[in-house]
């Protein structure tokens, strides 16, 4: 279900931060018409100290990775995007809330090459709620879309391209109409790949399972934490090749990813996965997780930027 997004104070824009309705683009603006665009997802958490982001530096890192693989020029460094982040969070005295960097070309121009072409970087935040149904029935009913990822040497996947999103919002739509809460999305050798718009993990036996970078999945960064995660808990991680029949054979599934967290998936293609509720290692694998990101248990692995801003702002 698509949720909307009420507007916040300010928005970050090269430099400058913007009134909210002020973050305007021209119609002939590149992106519009060719998808030039980069982007990230990040979450702020209320901590009993304030606000903190998750993996701040990681996402800066992606987000600079996505703009050179589409050549797209930014003069500003990662470090620059992170205290970006941290003023924007300030300006709108939120410690809790979803953020948006955004890297577009959006100079007028009308043509696929795009060189000399304005290139503007963003950063907004907006209070955003929970996703993939954590509330009613604890989880997500997922199905196997029609629509494939695109092959390697088409989109490069490890770009977390606007453009990209065309292909998932398909799955999306699809997986709605006919009555799931979303998507899981094969490669194109029919193996399993992730959701729209989150990894995928498997468990079986113990162990968990999640697709290569190969099969045309985003490098996950909440992917990555769960890996970590789990490695911290002894438990075995497989990144491999995996068949469409293992997603029915699995003991328990969950998503994962920034706007996702981690999702239980409780039944893929109705096949009801374990007893159809959320399993013991995906309740742990979201318990540390949140505890991690809301200042209850130590962040031992530094992957918190505590920012500047009340904890009580978080209802603001």
């Amino acid at each position: 279900m698509a949720q909307r997004i009420g507007p916040t104070a300010k928005i970050w824009r090269d430099g400058a931060l913007i009134d909210w309705a002020d973050a305007t683009l021209h119609v002939m603006s590149h992106v519009v018409h060719y998808g030039s665009g980069v982007f990230e997802g990040m979450r702020s958490y209320a901590t009993p100290t304030g606000g903190a982001v998750f993996r701040l530096q990681d996402h800066m890192r992606r987000l600079k990775d996505s703009a050179r693989i589409y050549q797209l020029d930014m003069k500003w460094s990662a470090d620059d995007l992170c205290q970006a982040t941290v003023d924007t969070l300030v300006a709108n005295d939120l410690a809790q809330c979803y953020l948006r960097p955004l890297v577009i070309r959006t100079g007028e121009h009308m043509g696929i090459y795009a060189k000399d072409v304005q290139v503007e970087t963003f950063i907004i935040c907006w209070e955003w709620s929970e996703m993939l149904g954590h509330g009613a029935g604890g989880g997500a009913h997922a199905c196997v879309s029609t629509w494939r990822r695109a092959a390697p040497n088409t989109f490069p996947a490890m770009a977390k391209a606007s453009g990209n999103y065309l292909n998932a919002q398909l799955g999306k739509f699809e997986s709605m109409r006919n009555g799931y809460d979303e998507a899981i999305v094969l490669d194109i050798d029919g193996h399993v790949a992730e959701g729209t718009g989150q990894n995928l993990f498997l468990i079986r036996d113990d162990t968990l399972f999640t697709s290569p970078i190969s099969a045309g999945i985003l490098h996950g960064i909440t992917r990555d934490t769960i890996i970590q995660l789990a490695a911290d808990n002894g438990l075995k991680i497989k990144e491999m090749v995996i068949p469409r029949e293992m997603l029915y054979l699995a003991d328990e599934a969950f998503f994962c990813g920034t706007a996702a967290e981690v999702t239980p998936v409780l039944s893929i293609d109705r096949f009801t996965l374990g007893d159809g509720k959320i399993g013991r290692i995906t309740k742990m694998m979201r318990e540390q997780f949140f505890a991690i990101v809301t200042g209850r248990a130590p962040d031992k692995h530094g992957w918190l930027t505590h920012v500047p801003v009340a904890a009580g702002a978080a209802s603001r």
